[in-house]
């Protein structure tokens, strides 16, 4: 339990270390920057083939329609592409950022000022009291807490191991 919830407090404090490591980029965000940039290109190229086409009068509303369809085929390869290759270093960029992240050092610290309060309602509250209706109330609130632990920490999950959605074709204007 305690290791589940060290992962929830490193991704918690997963953006922060990011850009602290700004200055320092590993292989992975340079390559994903470099796709991205050469992605840009393949689509500001067919935004501006895809205008023109829009921009024919010679041609009907109908044949424009498939024209553009039929450029948004020839750019198909490359948003799969693309997609491809930021899913797999999105991928290497997040175990690189975890496994810098020093969890039990961060566990520890959060233990820390934890432990004292969890020591004095043990021995001074009415954690103390064997009063079963008490009882009953602080098992139904460790059940809560717990149950929200890990329904966020699922959310986390999912969002690590959900493949991207792959992006939907350009609008026609």
């Amino acid at each position: 339990m305690i290791r589940a919830l060290s992962l929830a407090a490193a991704l918690a404090l997963l953006p922060v270390s990011a850009a602290v490591a700004q200055e320092a980029k590993t292989s992975a965000e340079v390559q994903l920057e470099a796709a991205a940039a050469a992605f840009e290109k393949k689509m500001e190229e067919f935004g501006e083939r895809a205008e023109a086409i829009q921009d024919d009068d010679a041609i009907d509303e109908t044949a424009k329609g498939l024209r553009v369809a039929a450029l948004w085929s020839e750019y198909q390869p490359h948003v799969t592409a693309f997609t491809a290759i930021a899913a797999q270093q999105a991928g290497e960029i997040a175990n690189q950022a975890l496994a810098e992240i020093d969890i039990d050092a961060i566990v520890t610290e959060a233990m820390a000022g934890v432990a004292p309060m969890i020591e004095g309602m043990t021995t001074n509250s009415a954690w103390a009291q064997a009063d079963p209706d008490q009882m009953v109330t602080y098992g139904l609130m460790a059940d809560y807490a717990i149950g929200q632990s890990e329904e966020a920490l699922e959310e986390v999950n999912e969002a690590f191991t959900a493949p991207p959605a792959p992006p939907a074709p350009p609008v026609e204007a």
